[in-house]
């Protein structure tokens, strides 16, 4: 039997996670050329990433780059003993620490450095340029969940504004595969609630009225990340259905916006009342609906999708 690696204060490990790590590294190490010389330079590429803090940093000192690095002390003493015998590198005094030297780069330095910094970013460009945007969009993404999952106090990326569009073909079946998904994981619902979801989207696409009904798609950073829907349950009273987020689409007040414009289109089209139902566990969404003047009119326990459920219907006048 196969035991996943455990230390004293770490989580249980997958040997199979391991090893997908692993062939990530080997597979990402040869993909950006990291085994060849770096950037066609003679350099290494821990040389290169020492050039690159000399340059970027406004004090550099040897103890914060060698930190910030992982560096051992007496490794990174000898790159930069180098870097001054090149005319790359030079020492001042610290003005509020005698015992550290500020580290300045000469204009032979920036000189050096400067190409293999424009090289880098042609070759990221190129990177990207073999993937559609979308694409690109989901690489930078999943690259920034790395980031954050393995260093948390590293600031995430200032995600891209929401776009707000109408759904494309694809799009209804993507939103009953999140409601399956995600419901499932969070919630423990079953196969019931997915088919109910299916059956709704389904009645959406068969029966849709485009004058008094209207659908919403939410992107970000091109990737589809919730959905709304507004349909007409009578000639006076308009019915929101099926909101729902991805985790990654959740903080940003994008539900929020996906109400408002359901209540703006309802009123647009005259509609007297919206109504919605929920069930009580779903408190991020009732928290949005008790925001904006919804009211909770009815409530009644039933058994539903695996779990004792409490479904409540919500109602607003417009």
């Amino acid at each position: 039997m196969t035991m996943a690696i455990m230390n004293a204060s770490a989580s249980p490990v997958d040997p199979l996670a391991v090893k997908a790590i692993r062939q990530f590294n080997r597979f990402y190490t040869r993909r950006i050329g990291a085994l060849d010389p770096y950037l066609d330079s003679d350099m290494s590429l821990t040389d290169v990433r020492v050039l690159y803090e000399l340059a970027h940093r406004e004090t550099p000192v040897a103890s914060e780059i060698g930190r910030d690095l992982g560096f051992d002390a007496g490794y990174l003493s000898r790159i930069l003993r180098r870097f001054e015998t090149q005319g790359w590198l030079t020492r001042e005094p610290h003005a509020r620490d005698a015992r550290q030297s500020v580290l300045r780069l000469t204009e032979a330095g920036h000189a050096a450095f400067a190409p293999l910094q424009q090289k880098s970013r042609d070759e990221a460009a190129a990177l990207l340029a073999a993937l559609p945007r979308a694409q690109q969009n989901q690489l930078v993404q999943a690259m920034g969940t790395v980031q954050s999952l393995l260093d948390p106090a590293t600031p995430p990326a200032r995600p891209q504004a929401a776009v707000l569009r109408d759904p494309a073909p694809g799009d209804i079946g993507w939103v009953v595969q999140q409601h399956g998904e995600l419901y499932a994981r969070e919630y423990g619902w079953d196969h019931r609630f997915e088919a109910l979801v299916a059956g709704i989207a389904g009645e959406f696409l068969l029966k849709f009225q485009p004058e008094w009904e209207r659908c919403w798609i939410a992107e970000l950073n091109g990737e589809r990340v919730g959905a709304i829907f507004v349909v007409r349950k009578s000639a006076t009273v308009a019915q929101l259905r099926m909101l729902i987020l991805t985790p990654a689409a959740r903080g940003l007040g994008l539900g929020g916006r996906l109400v408002d414009e359901c209540i703006a289109f309802a009123r647009r089209k005259g509609y007297k009342k919206m109504t919605l139902w929920t069930n009580s566990c779903l408190t991020a969404a009732r928290s949005i609906y008790a925001k904006r003047g919804f009211q909770l009119t009815h409530s009644e326990p039933h058994e539903g999708y695996g779990q004792p459920q409490v479904g409540e219907t919500w109602e607003l006048k417009l």
